[in-house]
């Protein structure tokens, strides 16, 4: 059973390595809004478009108040390579044992292509500025996904 976080509940805290090497404290962000999004893995296509996206929107996420953040299992040398090759203007995380992507409830069992594999659950997790979850979207689709997640915080073009 995986877990399912609500809004309302206390975003759990974690210190992640980036792709640049140094590492990220959610609880250190307080403060400030975050916009957490767990992706399966750097340089996929659907992932690419995604961090494509959330790169193009943060000029204006940023301007509403929002940190951007990615998380995956990749270790952070994979996520620099990705960083490089798509101009990616936000910190990417690296959770190789799946620890935080398992407490945020973004690990666990998903289909794909038919089959059902255990891996990353793409997700979106908008955290306020007291660090507790303003919103929880599980299972989300990487083509449209930000303008219909900037929609959601009334934040459109």
């Amino acid at each position: 059973m995986n877990v399912r976080l609500q809004a309302g509940e206390t975003a759990p805290d974690f210190t992640l390595a980036t792709d640049t090497g140094d590492t990220v404290t959610l609880s250190s962000l307080q403060g400030r809004k975050v916009i957490l999004y767990a992706y399966p893995r750097a340089m996929t296509p659907g992932c690419t478009k995604e961090a494509c996206d959330f790169r193009d929107s943060l000029a204006s996420l940023q301007a509403a108040g929002y940190a951007v953040l990615g998380i995956s299992p990749d270790e952070p040398e994979e996520l620099a390579k990705f960083v490089e090759r798509d101009g990616l203007t936000f910190p990417l995380l690296s959770d190789p044992e799946h620890k935080v992507l398992e407490e945020y409830g973004a690990w666990g069992e998903k289909k794909n292509y038919g089959r059902t594999i255990t891996g990353v659950i793409r997700s979106t997790f908008v955290i306020d500025e007291q660090g507790d979850i303003e919103a929880a979207q599980y299972n989300v689709k990487a083509t449209g996904h930000v303008a219909r997640l900037k929609k959601q915080l009334g934040l459109e073009d």
